[in-house]
């Protein structure tokens, strides 16, 4: 590399320590609502306790999340983050057949939940339904995750794999639908199974059915 371009590249921007406590304490705020979300779901998780559990006021916390919404919010792009390292891993696996790739991904998602890790949201909320859609961050998450599991489920259904009789959007809402699968809670609650066990019986009966074969 000449000294001409060596002198061109722009150097890294240094924040300021005010700007990494404000960066850190966001981050402990996202991870306690991940928690709380996951343990207790969106109804029954209160301000006071994301509060709490991070140790700042809520007058504090409110600055940098005016409303409970924008929580979940901030902790579903978090996920949705997680969500697009984990594709960017698989597609640089070589050697994995799409119908692959969607049974990992329907793994991760089990395993991310079974680890209390996934923050579980109503359906039915219009305020938070109204958060989701204003954070450009998630909506692009989303949109990037949907678009490459799409892609997927097309290639599958096209070599055969996936029954190509099904709208490609339904195999992905079912797959979507792993995320929070109350089937998992269940059996864990049985104390019969391991996490193991438990993901390998709910992905066969996803992508296998119940039919004796």
């Amino acid at each position: 590399m000449s000294s001409a371009t060596s002198s061109t590249a722009t150097p890294p921007v240094k924040r300021s320590f005010r700007e990494q406590m404000h960066q850190a304490r966001e981050d402990a705020i996202v991870a306690a609502v991940n928690r709380l979300l996951a343990e207790k779901g969106f109804e029954a998780m209160t301000v006071d306790e994301v509060a709490a559990e991070v140790g700042i006021a809520k007058a504090s916390l409110y600055k940098h999340f005016p409303s409970k919404e924008d929580l979940a919010a901030a902790a579903m792009v978090k996920v949705m983050q997680r969500a697009q390292t984990f594709l960017d891993e698989l597609q640089a696996r070589a050697g994995l057949t799409p119908l692959q790739r969607l049974r990992e991904v329907a793994r991760w998602t089990m395993e991310v939940q079974l680890a209390g890790e996934m923050p579980s949201l109503p359906s039915e909320n219009s305020s938070l339904r109204a958060a989701l859609a204003a954070s450009k961050p998630y909506v692009d998450g989303l949109m990037d995750v949907s678009d490459r599991l799409g892609g997927w489920i097309v290639e599958a259904q096209a070599d055969g794999s996936v029954n190509a009789a099904l709208p490609p959007i339904a195999v992905l809402y079912t797959l979507y639908a792993r995320a929070c699968d109350p089937v998992l809670g269940f059996l864990r609650a049985s104390g019969q199974y391991d996490s193991e066990r438990i993901i390998e019986m709910v992905l066969s009966t996803c992508f296998d059915g119940l039919r004796q074969r």
